[in-house]
């Protein structure tokens, strides 16, 4: 029998073995072609935000003779103040209280619409009232802008928020109702017994069970109508005509002359408008990814 070098063990060679197979398997499995073409779209989607980072300090004059990928040799902080001054404050806050009017009740009348088409899966009508929630996803707020037009006209809400905030809550119900029904059904059919054995009712099963469990779709449902509200173009550029009413996309009209654009007064008005969205991302970003992907661990 051959004698164990002094200090080791017998057995540890093989299982040093097995760990270094382990580990060059692992290597093997990797997916370079896939990790690669992520590193490429990061790319892909870093150098614009990078490019309108930089160029918001640069000025007018500059940002002609320079390289557009070169950072500026003297920051400036003009475009900023040009930006404030030229009554950012007030599109911001127009966009603030539209994009909050829209998305709260949208979110909710969208969890109580889900929560009734998941709890009353035999009832024509709930599946009714689905179906058209559906169809919804099917028309696009370009071919219908003009009878909502009309039917702002008819209530006298024209030049207003408000004109702007009531069709924002009817284009995002459909999808939001999509998203949480899909993770309403998810919640185990046992929790829902076990709640109405307990003595609850429906009105309490859908406060107290369902919407803690739905956060992560909630979150997803926020951010996702939140970012299309505050980007929205059209509905304000037809429903709204004072600069008063103005949100932020109509305002970057306001740096476009006869003459030319000033684009570093532009990308300093686009990054001051992208701040609240980023900061938003950041922080449902856990809950936002968990409502993604909800159903694909089935």
């Amino acid at each position: 029998m051959t004698p164990t070098p002094a200090g080791t063990r017998a057995g540890q060679a093989p299982e040093s073995a097995a760990t270094g197979t382990r580990a060059s398997r692992k290597f093997a499995e990797r997916n370079w072609v896939g990790g690669s073409f992520a590193w490429l779209w990061l790319i892909v989607v870093m150098v614009p935000l990078y490019w309108l980072v930089i160029t918001s300090f640069k000025t007018q004059a500059n940002y002609f003779i320079t390289n557009p990928l070169k950072p500026p040799s003297e920051f400036t902080f003009e475009n900023y103040q040009l930006v404030i001054e030229s009554d950012f404050v007030r599109y911001f806050m127009n966009s603030v209280i539209v994009t909050v009017g829209a998305v709260l009740p949208a979110t909710l009348i969208s969890f109580m619409a889900a929560y009734a088409v998941v709890r009353g899966a035999g009832n024509r009508f709930l599946q009714g009232v689905n179906g058209i929630f559906l169809m919804g996803l099917a028309i696009p707020l370009q071919a219908v802008v003009i009878p909502v037009y009309l039917i702002i006209i008819k209530m006298e809400l024209y030049n207003t928020l408000q004109a702007i905030i009531l069709p924002s809550i009817a284009f995002a119900i459909p999808l939001s109702v999509l998203v949480l029904a899909n993770f309403i059904r998810d919640v185990p059919k046992e929790l829902f017994e076990s709640m109405r054995m307990d003595g609850a009712t429906e009105w309490g099963t859908m406060w107290r069970l369902a919407f803690p469990l739905t956060r992560p779709a909630l979150v997803t449902v926020v951010i996702y109508n939140a970012v299309g509200i505050w980007n929205g173009y059209l509905l304000p550029l037809i429903l709204t005509q004072s600069p008063e009413k103005a949100t932020i996309p109509l305002a970057l009209a306001s740096f476009q002359t006869q003459f030319g654009v000033n684009v570093p007064a532009v990308a300093a008005s686009v990054t001051l408008t992208t701040v609240p969205i980023v900061l938003l991302y950041a922080i449902g970003r856990r809950q936002l990814v968990s409502g993604l992907t909800a159903g694909f661990n089935k």
